[in-house]
């Protein structure tokens, strides 16, 4: 990506955005070197990475990384077997305890909540844990760098002698700051001078000390002395001092050769850590300008959702759609002054860029980014005094560079192309360049006031005009992007309210062409078309959502009374069930007599026994295994998937829409009339075409004939006949239900329903059935021999 479209869409204060959520050097390091990638892999990749510190921010806060400093140079030392200070020590020493820290978190976090993190399991997994190393280094240096006295026996023991005699010499010295001897000193304290515990003793009084001066004040009326009782304490105190340095300088040495095997992992466990803090920041920057993730195209269709531009203030930025690739290659944008223009150019360029950076975007959800090898931008006044350039030949030299540069990957920027010089001639200028944008494939989007451009982007293929609005009664622009509206010229109308003189007005109007004032217009008709259906959009977007909470108050309902229902029907069945339990014991009883009476030699068909308990039998009901809804919820499963173009039906409205775009998390967006509605799977139902080849002699029947020919067709698929042997008693009734209500719709007039003989339970509950509707007219039972029943419809 050229430097210079970073600098003109101000790519570094984005990432100076990012820096103060950064805790560590590798990560600022990282996010300096940042540039926008031109992979497609590496941009999906870097986008998930930015999403699963997005999801540990959401669950735990973050990425809980504290301040670590670059220990690279400190790997690079220990390589040539040099030993690192106490302060180098601790630094890596931090190195050490955050990665274990790190990877522990990740392991707990994924454990706990049961999901994965892909993206950033690949940088925490190759954290190479080196716990005894670690608790070596910890326990030896403290977070100062110094040695604590744990890092070896030695230095302990020698820390505790210096301590003894420190003590010893402090007690000996009380004697002279509050013994007789105080009389003589200036102030009564100890300190210290070459490293020797002295006294401040009075120039007049030196006699009365024995001992070596060792200072004096500038006045020449103090003089610091060590007595000489204390000069062997000293000399023991300063011994012990030696020793300790050179205890200390072994375990440094010690430490980092301890280290120098492992100095490779250690600097890789710091650039992952780095990353980790990388990707952790761009989330709560994500988080700070309230942005998302945007989905990739792979057509490279870029679909921009009440995009703001990252750079000003979220609270007064009006958000726009932003939308090329698609239906169109080149958009032409017209409109006023400080009308938002240019600050729509650099929203699309700066966002794809964030986008191809791995950053989220302010947009809202359902968004679409590309990808671009380059972009390119023409924007502001470049005029160069030193070139001795005008602005106009500036911007041609600008152009000039990017023609030569772009290809069908690109994605170029023009503002107020072809201004500054001759209307005619810059407006004809402006038409070339944008066709040579567009013989390449390249997109291009272009801000400019001429008239011309207007026309262009109307007849030319793969463009469309655009405009910002302006509201003419507040003589303000609104800031709002309309795609597919030019933008209208309002120059009489806001001279005339700001109160030029009527017949200068007059004058103007007698002089602008009629094409122009036509094209003035038909534009404010646009615009006012437009308006009334947003207005209406929005009416039914309110309706929508009030439909919606009505519809789910009223599936919580019936959910309600479905699962009580299905309780009282459970509750019923286990009544009846141990009914009949009690009843089948005694019958039992009774067969067991009768089998008894058989074998003592009286007449008993074994027929009428097995009859008698079958039908026993029959009277037991299982109780269901599942209520309607999970029945549902199954069917629904076994759904053809969707995909663009299919029609379907929102089942929530009865209406049939078109599917126009296929989202993320299994939503669709479908077109109803002039309304479009994102939807889940489970809320629409696919349906089949089925093409009917019609003739010439067909299209001429009435509208009559055609219902008729419809009744005709219904009948004949529609049975006259149902068959429930086999069945059992619960299903074979719901089967009854709907034959009988389709025989209805069909206009049947008499149907038959096979029970078979059985156990006349399935028969017994037919006839009931049909005897409590009250569209049967009559029905017959044709006898045991035929097994079935002859229904005649009103």
């Amino acid at each position: 990506m050229n430097e210079k479209i970073l600098k003109t869409l101000e790519y570094g204060r984005v990432k100076g955005q990012i820096k103060p959520f950064l805790s560590t050097v590798a990560g600022e390091y990282e996010l300096a070197a940042l540039m926008p990638t031109t992979d497609a892999t590496t941009m999906q990749q870097w986008l998930s990475e930015t999403a699963d510190a997005a999801k540990v921010l959401r669950w735990q806060g973050g990425i809980s990384i504290p301040k670590l400093a670059d220990v690279k140079p400190h790997m690079q030392r220990l390589r040539i077997n040099a030993a690192l200070s106490g302060t180098e020590l601790a630094q890596v020493g931090r190195i050490l305890f955050t990665t274990g820290q790190i990877r522990a978190f990740f392991e707990n976090l994924v454990a706990d909540r049961g999901e994965e993190l892909p993206a950033l399991a690949r940088y925490y997994n190759q954290l190479v844990l080196l716990p005894e190393l670690t608790r070596r280094v910890n326990v030896a240096i403290d977070g100062d760098g110094r040695l604590t006295d744990e890092a070896s026996p030695e230095l302990h023991r020698v820390r505790q002698a210096i301590t003894g005699t420190e003590n010893a010499i402090r007690q000996k010295m009380q004697d002279y700051t509050r013994g007789k001897s105080a009389q003589y000193l200036s102030e009564p304290i100890v300190t210290i001078r070459n490293d020797r515990y002295v006294v401040p003793v009075k120039a007049t009084y030196r006699q009365k000390f024995g001992g070596v001066v060792h200072d004096q004040s500038q006045t020449g009326q103090t003089l610091y002395i060590e007595p000489a009782d204390v000069v062997d304490m000293n000399n023991r105190l300063r011994e012990h001092y030696l020793k300790e340095r050179q205890e200390e300088e072994r375990v440094l040495i010690e430490l980092s050769t301890m280290l120098e095997p492992e100095a490779d992992n250690i600097q890789n466990n710091a650039g992952i850590l780095g990353h980790l803090d990388f990707v952790n920041a761009k989330s709560r920057y994500a988080v700070e300008i309230r942005a998302i993730e945007p989905e990739f195209s792979a057509e490279n269709h870029v679909r921009l959702l009440k995009a703001r531009h990252p750079l000003l203030d979220a609270q007064k930025v009006v958000p726009n759609d932003i939308v090329i690739g698609e239906d169109y290659s080149a958009i032409i944008v017209t409109g006023p002054n400080t009308g938002g223009k240019t600050i729509t150019l650099k929203t699309l360029g700066l966002l794809q860029l964030m986008a191809q950076s791995g950053i989220f975007i302010p947009v809202a959800e359902y968004s679409t980014v590309g990808l671009f090898k380059e972009i390119f931008a023409d924007i502001g006044d470049e005029q160069s005094i030193e070139q001795s350039l005008s602005t106009f030949s500036s911007h041609m030299v600008n152009i000039i560079d990017i023609l030569s540069g772009m290809d069908k990957d690109s994605l170029v920027l023009f503002d107020e192309l072809g201004a500054g010089t001759d209307p005619q001639e810059g407006a004809a200028l402006a038409m070339a360049i944008l066709d040579a944008v567009g013989e390449t494939g390249a997109y291009s989007v272009a801000t400019t006031h001429y008239p011309e451009l207007k026309v262009y982007g109307y007849n030319r293929a793969d463009t469309i005009n655009a405009s910002m609005e302006f509201d003419i009664d507040t003589l303000r622009p609104t800031y709002k992007f309309m795609i597919g509206v030019p933008g209208q010229s309002n120059a009489l109308e806001i001279a005339k309210r700001l109160g030029l003189p009527t017949s200068i007005i007059a004058s103007a109007t007698a002089l602008t062409s009629d094409d122009s004032q036509e094209l003035n217009d038909m534009i404010a008709d646009l615009v006012s078309r437009r308006n009334a259906v947003l207005t209406q959009q929005v009416e039914l977007t309110q309706k929508v959502i009030e439909n919606r909470q009505l519809k789910n108050e009223y599936e919580t309902k019936l959910a309600v009374i479905d699962d009580q229902r299905a309780k009282s029907i459970e509750d019923a069945k286990k009544e009846a069930n141990h009914i009949v339990a009690v009843a089948r014991k005694k019958t039992d009883k009774i067969v067991a007599d009768l089998h008894k009476m058989m074998r003592d030699g009286a007449t008993i068909k074994e027929n009428k026994i097995m009859d008698a308990k079958g039908a026993l039998n029959a009277m037991h009901e299982e109780p269901s295994a599942a209520n309607n809804r999970i029945l549902r919820k199954a069917k629904r499963a076994k759904q053809e998937p969707l995909s663009v173009g299919d029609t379907v039906l929102v089942r929530e409205y009865g209406q049939q829409g078109t599917i126009v775009r296929v989202l993320k998390d299994d939503k669709f967006e479908i077109q109803l009339g002039i309304l479009k509605m994102i939807l889940a799977a489970d809320e629409v139902e696919k349906q089949q075409s089925a093409p009917v080849k019609e003739t010439k002699q067909t299209r001429k029947h009435s509208k009559k004939s055609h219902v008729n020919t419809n009744k005709a067709i219904n009948r004949a698929e529609a049975s006259a006949t149902l068959d429930l042997r086999g069945v059992r008693y619960e299903p074979a009734m719901a089967e009854v239900d709907r034959f009988i209500d389709k025989a209805l719709l069909n206009n049947l007039s008499s149907v038959e329903i096979i029970h078979g003989k059985g156990t006349g339970a399935i028969r017994k509950g037919v006839q009931e059935y049909l005897r409590s509707n009250s569209q049967v007219q009559s029905f017959k039972y044709t006898g045991p021999d035929q097994g079935a029943t002859y229904v005649q419809l009103k």
